[in-house]
């Protein structure tokens, strides 16, 4: 019992560290593309960003179908009943996942209504203590207990992803008044999205680590109302230039590289969360972000890194090692 146990711990780690990976890479490359894919100069209209974000979602939906299918060993009668027993029987589990969903979505127009009403540099370094507040909801909600490296390494972490995302003179904003009032709405609405994603992340954690439901069963029920608050984005957007050039307007080979690179996005993170936790999510996320500077430096040649760009990158790997460190107990005598 005692090794299964241990197999069981090792197989779960291995999860873990093989999702968070995997998290980089993904977002990483989504980073990537979606930029090649929004500056390349090509004849028609652009396709829209609010209609790449719907079809990601119905193909995770889609994705995640299959997944079942191939757990209810391939056959049609067996996926049926699932998805009728886990979801249409279960409407208030289902409706569960309405609140994440929903969540998401506002943090969406929140942070626009941040980035219309404050500079770059505020934003930015605002915008990170989402990872405090990520972590503040994981203790309060799930119990988890972080120790003081934990939580100095939440802060260096903090600092440094403000600090790598710390706007350059070339993209600072036009040097314009921002009124005290906008600048307030814009604080509000940024701090709002902070504990909003916080929040949301931690809740979905909990959803996901409480109940009996497969992680592909519990995304296609977020999918499902990640679609319908996409739609309304759609149609309240972007709702003229639908009906005047088609809901696939501008889509060509690349867009739907960056929609399947949003679908696995969905997939990959609902594993992380399921097998590691949203504070590990928030590491990975800024690794990414590290990673992605980097290659548009040396492949896209977009950006130059500054002094304050390599501090910031210091300290997030700093803060990455901190949160794993684990100090051995005084009281044992150390091995020669």
């Amino acid at each position: 019992a005692a090794r299964e146990a241990n197999e069981d711990k090792t197989m779960s780690a291995n999860l873990k560290y093989l999702s968070l990976g995997i998290l980089v890479f993904q977002t990483t490359s989504l980073v990537l593309t979606m930029r090649y894919s929004r500056t390349l100069k090509e004849e028609g209209p652009r396709y829209l960003s609010s209609t790449a974000v719907v079809v990601a979602e119905l193909l995770k939906i889609m994705a995640c179908i299959l997944l079942v299918y191939k757990d209810s060993k391939c056959s049609l009668r067996a996926l049926n009943r699932i998805l009728h027993d886990e979801i249409l029987n279960k409407p208030m589990e289902t409706l569960k996942l309405a609140i994440p969903s929903g969540i998401y979505t506002l943090q969406n127009n929140l942070l626009y209504v941040a980035l219309s009403n404050l500079d770059a540099a505020t934003y930015q370094v605002t915008y990170q203590l989402k990872i405090l507040t990520t972590a503040l909801f994981s203790v309060s909600m799930l119990s988890k207990k972080l120790g003081v490296y934990q939580w100095l390494s939440l802060v260096i972490l903090m600092t440094g992803v403000a600090f790598v995302q710390w706007p350059s003179d070339s993209q600072e904003l036009d040097p314009k008044e921002l009124s005290a009032g906008s600048q307030f709405v814009g604080l509000m609405a940024v701090l709002t999205a902070c504990f909003s994603s916080g929040f949301a992340g931690v809740y979905f954690e909990k959803i996901l680590k409480e109940t009996k439901q497969s992680v592909w069963i519990r995304n296609i029920q977020l999918g499902f109302f990640g679609s319908i608050f996409g739609l309304m984005g759609v149609y309240i957007y972007d709702g003229e230039l639908v009906s005047k050039n088609g809901f696939f307007q501008g889509y060509n080979r690349l867009t739907w590289i960056v929609v399947i690179l949003q679908a696995l996005g969905g997939l990959v993170i609902a594993a992380v969360i399921k097998y590691a936790d949203n504070i590990l999510k928030g590491f990975a996320t800024s690794l990414s972000i590290i990673l992605s500077t980097l290659i548009s430096y040396f492949w896209l040649q977009d950006f130059v890194p500054t002094s304050v760009f390599f501090l910031g990158a210091i300290l997030v790997i700093t803060a990455t090692f901190l949160y794993g460190y684990d100090p051995k107990p005084t009281g044992n005598p150390t091995k020669a």
